[in-house]
């Protein structure tokens, strides 16, 4: 599994839901990529990513 392929995914996956999800239903799912978007940021400048540290913790050998 390559993780960085997976992240990217998980990733594109949650902002084009949400964003169509803020588009067609309720305007409250645009704070999700906003959130997304802050935790990139966050990830970075300190180097840390939830989304990576979880995928070691699944596979830790990749």
């Amino acid at each position: 599994m390559n993780k960085r392929k997976v992240h990217d995914g998980i990733v594109g996956l949650v902002i084009t839901v949400t964003v169509a999800l803020g588009y067609y239903g309720s305007h409250v799912w645009l704070l999700v990529p906003g959130i997304l978007g802050i935790v990139l940021l966050q990830s970075g400048l300190t180097g840390f990513c939830t989304l990576y540290y979880t995928l070691n913790k699944i596979q830790p050998e990749d």
